[in-house]
């Protein structure tokens, strides 16, 4: 099973696109990781927290770029099966997937541990069953959530994140009054080492930030869309975390971060009294609510991108006829999830998540490198990543560092065999993988990837599947709304020819005599006089480069195109530049209507920035033929 069998609902905008990649990012990384970090690098945990932001912007704009061109639900899976092939595409899809069930899971336990001390009087003693229940009512409060509507899910989420931003920037502007700048010195007081292991242990609180591109496909105009609310929540957020984290330690003193997991409502508490500490509570609930909302949402697209490659058993890509939303997929997730809850112990476990979510990092930084070099005609991006190569080569290098830093960390903090254990996870995960791939998914899989694209252009060698441009070529043809007309038609079954030699005019005319033969039947000899008697009237050549021969056949009602490149160039009067791109047009004298709607058409299309360049770059035929398929021109519908 190749497609989905239903299109999803496009119902997400850009406020739903801020409001969960904001609210997927601030959770326990606000709320409760200020009071670990403190210890470890004390009040120049504001700028660990700006630096942290910062060591996004590589990933960021990498995904930006890649949902603008390929805006698929899967994320992180899709962009990078797309890039490196179908197993570390395996590997991504399952990786990510358990990453985010994992944080989610993190979250919805969070609530239980907010609530549960408030159910706890009617039950004594039952804290720990308490907070599971709690957790699994919220899982499946969401899940059911977001299987009736993606948008209805959108909006509740954008009214959890807007109501938390509120309380925050009150908690800020209040706190202000309050600061005692004495509790700011000194400010590094265990110097810049400890910055940059504070970065690492705060970087993971932004990772929620790309995670919008795992809907991209459910996202309208996405091409703007998640750029801007991508980008918007990520100003934002890096604000509003430097300014709560600010106000926290200008008012709460240094002995309080060693005593409390909960800083940012000790420090209403301590300005605000008791109604600043319920807010506060208030704000953190709405907080891990949000990024389990989020979360589900995210991990849910995991395994129906999967099955629609056909790595997974197709029943896991069922899209509902009525709500328009991956129910089966969803009801996985979340029964996944559950079992997370019940079982096992998710804190020892984040660490792997964070570990995962880093690989995933590096390997779509290395996905953006891919599909540039890969030179795809049909891969355009509406985002442009800045600063190519460097910045994502930096990216990849930075990620490893944090990587090995967190096992590092793990070591120090719990000793060589708790380091292992992490690690020994995170390669569990990549064997299952690779197991899976081998047993199930590679037989099924039949798509090429940028990486084959890179090999060919440096080995030269021909190219057996056009798989991948293809797709993103339909892709393009759907993000942009492309209306599919009569020329288009024309093109896709037209025959395109690519001439490596020097040839006349003449022998040109002879080629598309025999090229046009056998689709109008009517004699080689015949069809080559119409073309030669056609030029002597007047050159076909029309613009500098272009030429377009054009006869009139006997009959009613056709008309046909054939599309040739010389890469040498051709003469077609001496006085004339030699010409590389070549329409050759046939018609009856009743499709003279079109034959003018199919000039327009093709003047649009040369005129395109970069046409031409493209169209001599470009590697084979059928990559010609997707360069005029995607080129932007007025498209008149049914003639």
């Amino acid at each position: 099973m190749n497609k989905e069998p239903v299109q999803m609902k496009k119902e997400l905008g850009v406020i739903h696109v801020f409001s969960l990649a904001s609210g997927a990012m601030i959770s326990s990384g606000l709320f409760v990781l200020p009071a670990v970090v403190y210890n470890k690098a004390g009040p120049s945990i504001i700028l660990a927290y700006i630096f942290a932001g910062i060591l996004m912007i590589p990933a960021m704009f990498a995904k930006a770029e890649l949902a603008t061109a390929m805006p698929k639900s899967g994320g992180s899976y899709f962009f990078i099966h797309r890039s490196l092939g179908p197993f570390l595409g395996t590997f991504a899809g399952f990786t990510n997937w358990f990453s985010l069930c994992l944080k989610s899971s993190f979250a919805l336990v969070g609530i239980g541990i907010f609530i549960s001390p408030y159910l706890e009087q009617f039950s004594p003693g039952s804290a720990g069953v308490m907070i599971k229940l709690i957790a699994i009512g919220f899982t499946i409060f969401f899940a059911i959530l977001n299987i009736f509507s993606v948008k209805q899910s959108g909006k509740v989420q954008a009214i959890l994140v807007f109501s938390l931003l509120a309380i925050l920037v009150v908690y800020i502007v209040l706190g202000m009054n309050h600061i005692d700048v004495y509790r700011y010195t000194p400010f590094l007081p265990y110097g810049w080492v400890s910055v940059f292991t504070a970065t690492g242990m705060i970087f993971i609180s932004f990772g929620g930030l790309t995670k919008i591109a795992s809907v991209a496909g459910e996202i309208k105009n996405p091409g703007k869309t998640i750029p801007a609310g991508m980008f918007a929540a990520f100003f934002i957020m890096i604000l509003l975390y430097a300014l709560t984290v600010f106000v926290t330690v200008g008012v709460l003193p240094a002995a309080y971060f060693t005593g409390t997991l909960t800083p940012v409502s000790d420090g209403a508490a301590r300005f605000a009294g008791e109604i600043g500490s319920v807010f506060l509570t208030i704000a953190a609930m709405l907080a891990f609510i949000t990024t389990a909302n989020a979360g589900i949402l995210a991990a849910s697209r995991d395994p129906l991108a999967m099955a629609s490659d056909n790595l997974l058993p197709s029943f896991f890509s069922k899209v509902s006829l009525r709500f328009k939303t991956p129910v089966v997929s969803i009801l996985i997730t979340t029964a996944f999830m559950i079992l997370i809850i019940t079982f096992l112990d998710i804190e020892g476990l984040v660490k792997v998540a964070s570990t995962i979510m880093l690989m995933l990092f590096t390997l779509v930084n290395a996905s953006i490198i891919l599909m540039h070099e890969s030179k795809i005609i049909s891969y355009k991006p509406c985002f442009r990543a800045p600063l190519y190569p460097y910045l994502y080569i930096a990216g990849i290098v930075v990620y490893v560092v944090l990587i090995v830093e967190i096992g590092v960390e793990m070591i120090i903090e719990h000793g060589i065999s708790r380091g292992i254990i992490t690690f020994g996870i995170t390669a569990g995960f990549f064997i299952a993988s690779l197991l899976w791939y081998f047993l199930y998914s590679r037989s099924r899989s039949k798509r090429d990837s940028a990486l084959i694209h890179v090999v060919e252009r440096v080995t030269s060698k021909a190219i057996q599947s056009t798989t991948l441009t293809d797709e993103l070529r339909d892709i393009l043809i759907e993000r942009d709304e492309i209306v599919e007309d009569r020329f288009d038609r024309i093109i896709k079954n037209a025959t395109f020819i690519d001439i490596e030699q020097d040839i006349t005019a003449d022998e040109l005319f002879s080629i598309l005599a025999e090229a046009f033969s056998g689709k109008v039947q009517i004699p080689l000899e015949r069809l080559k006089n119409l073309f030669v008697k056609r030029e002597q009237e007047s050159s076909t050549s029309i613009h500098p480069g272009l030429a377009i021969p054009h006869i009139v056949i006997e009959g009613n009602g056709k008309f046909d195109i054939v599309v040739v490149r010389s890469k040498k160039g051709i003469k077609f009067h001496e006085s004339i530049p030699l010409v590389n791109v070549i329409f050759a047009l046939t018609g009856t004298k009743d499709e003279r209507h079109f034959h003018l709607q199919a000039l327009m058409a093709i003047a649009q299309i040369v005129q395109n920035k970069d046409f031409e360049h493209n169209w001599m770059k470009t590697r084979n035929t059928e990559d010609l033929r997707n360069l005029i398929l995607i080129a932007q021109r007025v498209r008149k519908g049914e003639v």
